[in-house]
């Protein structure tokens, strides 16, 4: 049996997109080359950032483990002949601009890679769910001829899902920077029904 070596334990717990990122980020600039890294989180959306993270910037991420709603990702610092420099998705499109279009009747779709919950409690009225974490089953469901605008809470889950698509093929993908903290255009929600367990 192989014991995994672990260099240093970061705490990202109860912290929501971009935190457990900007964190790796910076933990991994600390360390040497070859130690590895646990990022333990509570937010399932940090499987697919921390993932499609280390792809681009040339880090090997090893693998997770799911304990008691605990993600542990274990993530190896690269040689920096093996890193690469991050980089944003140069196609982007702010807030005021994107509500001028919607406003202007302007046919755009939006792909909103947020969390379902996030999705049905906020979204841009006629935003299509796909969570960043699902994106990959579901590129099908995309047209690569088709031009999309692609949001998130705060504008890196979208742009982490602008890379993913542009490699694969989509030639018409826009990051929408500033995300829905920053949105003050119209919006929609679902009607969400809580359910008092002392009912039952």
């Amino acid at each position: 049996m192989t014991t995994l070596k672990v260099n240093r334990t970061l705490e990202c717990e109860r912290l929501a997109c971009p935190l457990p990122v900007i964190r790796t980020k910076k933990a991994m600039e600390e360390m040497k080359t070859g130690e590895v890294l646990e990022v333990r989180a509570t937010d399932s959306g940090s499987v697919a950032d921390l993932q499609s993270w280390a792809k681009r910037t040339g880090h090997q991420y090893i693998g997770l483990k799911e304990e008691n709603g605990v993600f542990r990702h274990y993530i190896r610092k690269s040689d920096p002949t093996e890193t690469k420099e991050e980089r944003k998705f140069p196609h982007t499109i702010d807030n005021e601009e994107l509500r001028k279009k919607l406003s202007d009747g302007e046919k755009l779709t939006i792909v909103d890679v947020r969390e379902p919950a996030e999705y049905a409690f906020c979204r841009i009225p006629g935003a299509e769910s796909i969570p960043l974490g699902d994106l990959e089953e579901r590129i099908n469901e995309l047209d690569p001829s088709q031009e999309y605008v692609l949001v998130c809470r705060s504008g890196n889950r979208s742009d982490l899902a602008c890379h993913y698509l542009a490699e694969n093929g989509f030639i018409k993908v826009i990051n929408a920077v500033q995300g829905m903290n920053e949105w003050t255009g119209e919006i929609e929600k679902d009607e969400i029904n809580e359910e008092d367990e002392n009912d039952s």
